[in-house]
């Protein structure tokens, strides 16, 4: 299928509305792909999404459950956290399944980059699978009230089925890490 890569809206000004250390928020006067004015907003992430799905020998995975303020709901997720712009993905993921899961790893195999809300976001997740795990001591942020569990992943893959687990980034690396092990490519 043949798709344009040209792109077909014209920015005629920009302002910056809000920025802090994690997002910025610009609202763009635009000119349309039906070439009517308009307005866009683009919130853009000054870090990566980084997302580790952790894989023991014995197929068992780790769930971090934590309250997450954005929405106002208790939620179950693999290991994720942010990777500052500029800095190596694999480092940050390495630093957040110790933060979060008090897990090493010696074997890393990146399975997925999304977008997680590209019509008002530029947020790249970048997802890897960790295999060959060590137990350390986490080191959360004082930020974060987690809860670790480790579980057989059939569990968690019926998690996500059954809608107990709506985390984008956690869905995506289940389905994957799911038909990679069916087809007997992990």
């Amino acid at each position: 299928m043949h798709h344009p890569e040209d792109n077909p809206w014209k920015i005629t000004s920009q302002k910056s509305i809000y920025n802090n250390p994690w997002i910025g928020l610009t609202e763009y006067q635009v000119i349309n792909p039906s070439g009517n004015p308009g307005i866009y907003g683009k919130v853009h992430y000054k870090n990566l999404a980084i997302g580790v799905l952790p894989l023991d020998e014995e197929l068992n995975t780790y769930l971090v459950g934590q309250y997450r303020f954005t929405i106002d709901q208790y939620s179950w997720e693999m290991p994720e956290g942010g990777g500052p712009e500029g800095t190596d993905p694999l480092e940050s993921a390495k630093r957040e399944l110790l933060e979060e899961a008090g897990l090493k790893a010696s074997q890393w195999t990146e399975i997925q980059r999304l977008h997680l809300s590209n019509s008002v976001s530029d947020e790249l997740s970048i997802i890897y699978v960790a295999r060959g795990l060590t137990q350390h001591e986490a080191e959360p942020e004082d930020t974060e009230q987690l809860i670790i569990k480790k579980i057989p992943f059939a569990q968690m893959y019926q998690m996500v089925c059954n809608g107990e687990i709506t985390d984008a980034m956690t869905v995506a690396a289940v389905l994957k890490v799911q038909l990679l092990l069916s087809e007997k490519l992990l």
